[in-house]
């Protein structure tokens, strides 16, 4: 419909803002030698918003004045931030785009990865894996990738068997319910 065609332009959109903004503070990190300083900051401002939901609702208010909402962010941060963060945040605030903080932040979070050139891979097991078999994991991971990886491990019991791997927006599924669900389709068809 087209409403969901619009639904999905302005998903879209955000987005793109959202990688702009980061791209900009990212920029400006790189140029002071900052990047994991402004990673950190951005980490705990985000905590302060999850701990307060109700505090990023107030900060996109449109019936609270802009200048009533930087006010309040920078008591709220101003204190353990660096100037350029909070200038940021104060930007997102000013424009009402502080609900697409998080999405700034991850995006921020993956150019410093690329350019420390690290990646992070969420691994999904159907059973606890050992320790040796996580250490080829992530040694077959950074071959594959040419950098270091950070492994985050967890398990699904509805897999079955195998394993499932999300890294750099790739998904590597060798579970065997993907492989179940591969025959039944075939067999379908």
């Amino acid at each position: 419909t087209i409403a969901e065609y619009r639904k999905g332009m302005v998903v879209i959109a955000m987005a793109q803002i959202e990688k702009e903004y980061a791209a900009a503070l990212f920029a400006l990190a790189a140029e002071n030698g900052c990047e994991r300083k402004f990673s950190e900051s951005l980490a705990q401002v985000s905590e302060v918003f999850s701990e307060n939901p109700e505090y990023a609702e107030f900060l996109s208010s449109p019936s609270v004045s802009g200048r009533e909402r930087v006010n309040a962010l920078e008591q709220a941060v101003g204190e353990f931030v660096p100037e350029y963060v909070l200038s940021f945040l104060s930007l997102l605030c000013e424009r009402r785009r502080i609900g697409s903080f998080e999405g700034c932040r991850r995006e921020y979070d993956r150019l410093l990865r690329e350019a420390e050139k690290r990646s992070t891979a969420f691994v999904t097991s159907a059973a606890e894996l050992t320790e040796a078999q996580k250490a080829e994991l992530k040694k077959r991971l950074e071959k594959l990738s040419g950098h270091s990886v950070d492994m985050n491990f967890s398990v699904d019991t509805e897999l079955i068997g195998g394993i499932v791997v999300k890294m750099d927006d790739k998904l590597f599924d060798g579970s065997l319910k993907k492989r179940l669900q591969e025959i039944k389709e075939a067999i379908d068809s």
